[in-house]
């Protein structure tokens, strides 16, 4: 039996089982698809504090080892429940069963993805999170896709070092704060194309353009280097609702204790209710939970 499993290696997760085992816990780490999360696919990560640059895929190469070499077990498998019984709890996976004595979920939330078949072009032109790839396009000409807060937040913070941001929103208003509307509409340098549908992007190794449809049903082409889809986040909580409360938007409940409803199980990183989705708020995130799920053991053992 495991002192602690860990759903999900991506930063939260991994921190969590830093803080684990750096605590005297045996720990199971269990990820559906790669290590590493949403960062890993980042080209480039220059907001972590003390590193000043680095690529998405050494920071979770780096997190990994240092796990791994403290005694992390992690295993490729896909959770699909977790039940609780006689203060044990049964995680169970497409392939086998395993038991705990405390469990940290830290399955992350997937980005929204437009659908075409240029998943390739992603971190090479397409991005998903302005805040950590914007600024390597400062002086130039960019593109926002969406029409809610992610998307005004997006185009204001890039409207602040690119020559010119251009928003494309499927219809003709857009859906977040009114605050925000009102700023961004202020902005001399963001120009907004109402009525429009991406449906394609154009590039070899890295974008070049996207193709849009206008609201007479045109194709066009903008040729542009960068373009930051924000057309929401899918978190996959549904599953673990047994054990958690969901909010409207299907996140885990839980505050910046990490606790859950159920107690001995705990939340970690973006598939949590927060404001502030980022690599550091993660790791604050996972170690927060590893350390409150560390003291929950020791009340087991008195």
């Amino acid at each position: 039996m495991c002192d602690i499993i860990i759903v999900g290696a991506g930063a939260a997760g991994m921190t969590a089982a830093l803080y684990a085992l750096r605590n005297g816990k045996n720990v199971l780490v269990l990820e559906s698809e790669s290590l590493g999360g949403q960062i890993a696919t980042s080209p480039r990560l220059e907001n972590f504090p003390s590193i000043k640059e680095i690529s998405g895929e050494a920071f979770a190469d780096n997190l990994f080892e240092q796990i791994t070499d403290l005694g992390a077990e992690t295993e490729i498998e896909k959770v699909e429940k977790i039940e609780k019984e006689n203060g044990v709890f049964k995680v169970k996976t497409e392939y086998n069963e395993y038991e705990g004595k405390s469990v940290v979920i830290a399955s992350g939330v997937k980005h929204k993805h437009l659908k075409t078949d240029r998943e390739d072009l992603v971190g090479k032109g397409v991005y998903y999170c302005a805040i950590c790839d914007g600024a390597f396009y400062k002086g130039k000409e960019v593109a926002v896709i969406g029409d809610g807060n992610t998307a005004l937040q997006y185009a204001l913070l890039l409207a602040g070092y690119c020559k010119k941001v251009y928003v494309y929103t499927l219809f003709d208003k857009f859906f977040g704060d009114a605050r925000l509307v009102k700023v961004l509409k202020s902005k001399e340098n963001i120009e907004v194309r109402p009525n429009t549908s991406v449906i394609g992007f154009e590039g070899e190794n890295e974008l070049t353009a996207i193709l849009y449809k206008d609201k007479d049903g045109n194709v066009n082409k903008h040729e542009i280097p960068a373009v930051f889809v924000a057309i929401g986040q899918i978190p996959d909580n549904k599953k673990f609702e047994n054990l958690v409360d969901l909010d409207k938007d299907g996140y885990i409940i839980a505050d910046e204790s990490c606790k859950t409803k159920t107690e001995g199980l705990f939340v970690a990183g973006d598939c949590r209710t927060k404001a502030v989705r980022q690599v550091a708020t993660a790791v604050a995130d996972g170690a927060v939970a590893a350390t409150n799920a560390s003291v929950y053991l020791e009340s087991l053992d008195n």
